[in-house]
């Protein structure tokens, strides 16, 4: 009898270990997707003038913007937390300059992100995981533009 209950005990243990480990690894996922969605915002942003910022997720597929088409995502990566294509956007004047994930769910990782990431710290759902373009410095503005005419493209 006992034997049985050590064996289930750890079974248990090794169940929830298989869990967070799960969990932990969605999550790298989840950085690694969203950092690419946010590299891929910039790069549209920049190929162009006067820069501008997608209005679709398909807009980072095929950019079409300079005469030649031009992918600067290679797909609309599923959400690891969600298991679905769909992701939050973060739309400012008709544009998307960020994406999230659509998870309510607490994260496991709550502190030691990387500099890019430093504002997951402590926070409470996956969908507060924001991965938004960094504005366009100044000295990379075009001729005549103001700020925000930069962050937004026009």
């Amino acid at each position: 009898m006992f034997l049985i209950a050590v064996l289930a005990i750890s079974a248990l243990a090794l169940g929830s270990l298989q869990h967070y480990e799960r969990v932990r690894s969605n999550e790298a996922e989840l950085l690694r997707i969203g950092n690419e969605f946010r590299r891929a915002i910039v790069h549209y942003r920049d190929a162009a003038m006067p820069r501008a910022y997608p209005r679709t997720l398909q807009d980072l597929l095929l950019d079409g913007r300079m005469g030649r088409m031009r992918r600067h995502l290679r797909k609309v990566y599923v959400d690891p937390m969600t298991g679905k294509p769909e992701w939050g956007l973060v739309v400012e004047q008709g544009v998307i300059v960020g994406v999230h994930s659509l998870s309510e769910r607490a994260p496991l990782k709550v502190a030691g992100f990387d500099p890019e990431d430093a504002d997951f710290d402590n926070a409470r759902r996956y969908a507060d995981w924001v991965f938004r373009a960094s504005p366009v410095p100044l000295e990379r503005l075009g001729p005549g533009q103001t700020p925000s005419q930069g962050a937004t493209g026009g």
